[in-house]
């Protein structure tokens, strides 16, 4: 192993200096091409080329740290990216260059390698921030759907197996904060002072180096996994199928009973499937916001709380328990989450598989048609999860003025919700 350079040093608080990156690399966010955008560059090893906030790794970028610290590894070690380029290429869509189309994602981050290749043989840390590779998925539902007749392998997308064939595609966030901070309503000075207080001042250049306009947050990622052939998702003569998925890690892995995260999550995989073997294309996009964004611990504090009260655990009381014990029902906001459909080239949704108004109303107010929303079987509840259903439910959890189908009314005749 080789000894980590431990010469390396970064200021605490940086100020824009003559030469530094920023003039050097200039970010012009929604630039027509790579280089008139400019490159996305974090080096921690070369701060002077540092032309963002942050690191890159999102979440993870604390565990480089702790093996740099632990002298597992090397502070100036640089990714190969050989043979990385991805398996399937997303060519750029007009979205990529609409004005605050895009905010939260490197349109350019899976193409560092061929774009920026001159800079990377020069010596300039430039990473990628989007990977793109083919797998396979297998979950015991899907077998099981098939041996429901539900599915029936074809070969080429669903196998006897029950191995489903996806391009999958990681996201790390990469946010351009004059968009971000339009999106949320408020001003990009409010939001770097509210991003530096709240993260107990860990990136002081969001205050003191007003000339970086672009932040990694250190925030889960995104996977988008898609199902067919990318190329019909811009296709106008294709459908399009798609289940926006938020992270529940007790459901979505370990089968927890007391949600329908995981249940949803398959049956829009299954959707997903059907409409790819019918010629158009299914996608899953999966966001890293485990507990409505809230967290795992104060996931299981509002369980807690939900089963002590007197009467149970009742949907009256589901939103005001959270409510109580974290200071608000939901932190996900939903406002950023279409920025991967924009990315994609999604210009009309043919069947949203969500309940959610807010996902509808987020992906439908950024401009992207809507045409039906499924729902989750009844069947496919689990019984401690009725509380939660019949909770989004009497919440209104439709869009107003989109009209459930017939399926959907019965459920909510069934509860007394209609």
């Amino acid at each position: 192993m080789s000894s980590p350079n431990r010469t390396t040093h970064t200021r605490l608080t940086s100020y824009p200096e003559p030469g530094s990156a920023a003039a050097r690399f200039p970010i012009h966010w929604g630039a027509q091409t790579p280089a008139g955008r400019g490159p996305v560059i974090a080096s921690t090893t070369t701060p002077a080329d540092r032309n963002v906030i942050g690191a890159h790794g999102g979440s993870y970028s604390v565990y480089r740290a702790l093996a740099i610290s632990a002298r597992a590894m090397n502070p100036s070690q640089r990714p190969d990216l050989h043979n990385t380029h991805p398996t399937a290429e997303i060519p750029a869509q007009p979205q990529w260059f609409e004005p605050g189309k895009i905010v939260s994602m490197d349109p350019f981050g899976h193409r560092v390698a061929q774009d920026f290749g001159g800079l990377i043989g020069e010596g300039i840390d430039i990473r990628p921030t989007i990977a793109i590779t083919k797998a396979r998925l297998n979950l015991p539902e899907i077998l099981a759907a098939m041996g429901a007749h539900r599915l029936a392998p074809d070969e080429h997308i669903l196998h006897a197996s029950g191995d489903i064939s996806v391009t999958k595609i990681a996201i790390d966030p990469v946010w351009h904060l004059p968009g971000i901070a339009e999106r949320f309503g408020t001003t990009e000075a409010e939001l770097r002072r509210t991003l530096f207080d709240q993260t107990g001042g860990m990136y002081p250049e969001l205050v003191t180096r007003p000339d970086l306009h672009v932040f990694l947050p250190p925030i889960g990622s995104i996977t988008a996994y898609v199902i067919g052939e990318i190329s019909a998702i811009t296709d106008p003569r294709r459908r399009v199928s798609c289940r926006v998925h938020d992270e529940c890690n007790g459901s979505d892995v370990f089968g927890s009973d007391i949600c329908t995260c995981r249940p949803y999550l398959v049956h829009g995989i299954e959707e997903a499937v059907k409409e790819a073997q019918g010629g158009g294309v299914g996608l899953i996009v999966y966001n890293r916001k485990e507990g409505r964004a809230l967290g795992e611990v104060t996931k299981f504090l509002v369980y807690n709380a939900r089963k002590r009260q007197v009467g149970g655990d009742t949907a009256d009381q589901y939103f005001a328990r959270t409510e109580c014990v974290a200071g608000v029902q939901d932190m996900r906001f939903q406002e950023l989450m279409p920025d991967v459909l924009h990315w994609l080239g999604i210009t009309k949704i043919h069947r949203l598989v969500s309940m959610s108004n807010m996902k509808f109303d987020a992906i439908t107010g950024s401009g992207i048609e809507v045409g039906e929303r499924v729902n989750i079987p009844d069947e496919l509840i689990p019984a401690d999860a009725r509380v939660e259903m019949d909770a989004k439910m009497a919440a209104g959890y439709f869009t107003p003025g989109v009209v459930p189908d017939a399926e959907e009314l019965k459920i909510a005749k069934g509860r007394g919700l209609s």
